[in-house]
């Protein structure tokens, strides 16, 4: 509807600069009858809509004329949240508008939101400084009526006991366990503490598809103390959710990384569960890392982090006092076996047989598609990679070259492998559906429940595929990347890991990192309960060998010296800037004008690489890609700051380079 709008040049008025919420738009000025806090959140006219804003500051009544504030909310965001954001906004160039709209507000406990008839019982401080709502509610105090609701406490071993205790007066730690060594009955342990204390905990999970058993385990010790928070939830849940808090009957939340900005009363930890995935990295802006916004986070509410991994990013191993846990929980025996060929080949096919009829339960792991805009030798399982960068060389295959994205090297596309000189050279490989298909016509009656993100699209159809498999009602979990995401299922006696070589030579300097990780996870899948086998397919097995003989650990060390002498994280920061435009010359002009800005600041910035993007249009954008790396990150964020201006996209500490 369209509103009335009136000039209001009135000295009774007040002014007030507030953010529009879930907007990139300029902080805008408007009026008000009231007065308003700093963290309120108002209804304001704009254009022919209303929209959510937040209040930042009283101001001076400007030389233009003003709308006036419709009306205000039952919402409002504490002084911290709005601190927090502003860091983000900051650090990750976003807009404030988009950084607070990360954080779910609080509700105000009684409110009348008509502002011709509010109560002005609120003090607007001199200078601009306005007082906050959440001082005058008292949020968090001890008036929260809380009670006991540790049910029970984890029963811990000699070895958990020890990692416990080295734990506990930690202010950020990494929690390195082997897979199946009980990493998260050490962390319940602590969230017990924290609840006992008369404070809260958040625990994070990289995706949605851990919820169930995690809500599962939590629920056993603490019972409805425990709320699931992601994206998923439905409206109506969240607000019984946020009730719930406010009065203290849920302390502990979990969930995806969303989960890391609903407001916890006195919280007391925060862990972040499989630490090393990159699904907590945010791909729209605010790009945030929820990692390492968490360490942030916790340090501005007082707060406890726990880092938990079976293979821990190589950052996170070089940053952090790291707490081991080297032994599974129960020690079962597994082979580690290697196989050659490409797709389900035959000694693949005889090993699900073989679990399978002995009525034991499989696992295989397909890579997506997506990992497969690289040449790769069928023969030697080696990718073609840059002289100069030690990375694969991206595959550009309608003008048939190959091209480095890290220094822009460029050479034509290859027919034959430079290191066997085997013919041709492979792209692509099969999907999860046609693997199904092989796999059934070839084992009369295995039920194969595929478990990927074309099938599993909604929470209902991932609770059902992870029910089946454990009343096994399936006899074979095969998927992709979603399969190494902590999920425990003791009848797993097989894991089948393909596609590692590819991971390996991927144009990514983590790309090592990647296929490690995985190979570890995926087979850490399998022998929780009873001796197990972990069939790797790969055509070169030195790549992996000594890494099963000697540990992950092992694999870590090596790879800090790797990067140390490569200048890569954690010993340089990264950032990315993507430029995109319709037209393909603008674009390229945009990119030469950010690179001669970012000249500059040279020799403390360094520009690695600039040109198209690996992905070279998307939505009928023509897309490129700067690259730059800089010992001091502080060096770093001052050249970015000389572009933000210009309509690019900044993504500070990339995870991804396509």
């Amino acid at each position: 509807m369209a509103l009335s709008i009136t000039s209001i040049k009135i000295k009774t008025l007040k002014y007030y600069t507030v953010a529009l919420l879930r907007s990139s738009a300029p902080h805008l000025i408007y009026a008000s009858k009231v007065a308003l806090c700093r963290g309120e959140i108002v209804i304001v006219p704009l254009k022919s809509t209303e929209k959510e804003a937040v209040i930042l500051e009283e101001t001076e009544a400007p030389d233009f004329e003003t709308q006036e504030i419709v009306s205000v909310t039952s919402k409002y965001f504490d002084e911290t949240q709005l601190h927090i954001a502003a860091f983000i906004s900051e650090y990750y160039f976003s807009s404030f508008s988009e950084a607070i709209s990360l954080f779910v507000p609080h509700h105000k406990l009684d409110t009348n939101n008509k502002l011709e008839v509010r109560d002005e019982k609120l003090e607007i401080k001199e200078n601009n400084k306005i007082g906050t709502r959440s001082e005058e509610l008292g949020v968090g105090n001890e008036a929260l009526g809380i009670k006991d609701v540790v049910l029970k406490r984890p029963e811990l071993t000699p070895e958990q006991m020890r990692a416990y205790k080295a734990l506990k007066h930690k202010e950020r730690a990494l929690l390195f366990g082997v897979t199946g060594s009980g990493k998260t009955e050490i962390f319940i342990a602590r969230i017990a503490d924290m609840l006992a204390s008369g404070k809260s905990a958040m625990l994070l999970m990289p995706e949605i598809s851990l919820t169930p058993q995690m809500q599962k385990r939590l629920t056993y010790y603490f019972g409805d103390a425990v709320a699931i928070w992601h994206s998923k939830i439905t409206k109506k849940r969240k607000a019984q959710i946020l009730e719930a808090i406010e009065a203290g009957e849920v302390r502990i939340v979990a969930g995806a990384r969303s989960a890391l900005f609903v407001p916890m009363p006195k919280l007391g930890l925060i862990v972040v569960d499989e630490e090393h995935d990159d699904s907590y990295k945010a791909h729209t802006s605010p790009r945030y890392h929820a990692r390492d916004l968490a360490l942030y986070v916790a340090k501005c509410y007082g707060a406890q982090v726990i880092l938990a991994s079976a293979t821990p990013s190589v950052g996170s191993v070089h940053k952090y006092d790291t707490v081991m846990l080297e032994k599974p929980y129960i020690e079962a025996k597994k082979y580690f076996r290697f196989t050659e060929g490409e797709g389900i080949t035959a000694p693949i096919i005889y090993a699900l047989r073989e679990h399978y009829e002995e009525g034991n339960q499989s696992l295989l792991f397909l890579p997506t598609r997506g990992n497969f805009k690289y040449l790769y030798c069928p023969a030697c399982g080696k990718t073609h990679t840059c002289p100069y960068c030690s990375v694969g060389m991206a595959l550009h295959r309608k003008k048939r070259y190959l091209k480095c994205h890290y220094c822009n090297f460029t050479e034509a596309l290859r027919e034959s492998c430079a290191y066997c000189h085997h013919t041709p050279l492979r792209t692509e490989r099969m999907g999860t559906q046609e693997a199904k298909e092989i796999i059934e016509n070839a084992i009369e009656g295995i039920r194969v429940e595929l478990f990927d993100s074309d099938t599993i699209t909604t929470a209902k159809k991932l609770g059902d595929a992870l029910r089946r498999f454990e009343r096994h009602e399936s006899d074979l979990l095969l998927g992709t990347q979603m399969l190494s995401k902590g999920h425990d299922y003791p009848g797993i006696t097989l894991s089948v890991i393909t596609g590692l070589d590819h991971i390996m030579g991927m144009g990514d300097y983590r790309a090592r990192e990647k296929a490690i990780a995985l190979l570890f996870q995926i087979a850490g899948r399998s022998g929780r309960a009873k001796n197990a086998e972990v069939l790797i397919q790969c055509a070169d097995p030195a790549q992996y060998e000594p890494y099963l003989k000697a540990g992950y650990l092992a694999f870590v060390k090596e790879e800090l010296l790797f990067r140390e002498i490569g200048n890569y994280p954690p010993f340089v920061s990264l950032a990315r800037i993507l430029i995109a435009d319709k037209k393909d010359e603008k674009a390229a002009k945009l990119t030469a004008e950010c690179v001669e800005a970012l000249r500059c600041f040279a020799p403390n910035v360094e520009i690695v690489g600039h040109g198209r993007a690996p992905i070279e249009r998307i939505a009928g954008k023509f897309r490129y890609t700067v690259l730059l790396r800089a010992k001091v990150r502080t060096k770093l964020l001052q050249a970015l700051r000389s572009i933000k201006s210009h309509p690019v996209r900044i993504d500070m500490d990339p995870v991804e380079f396509s």
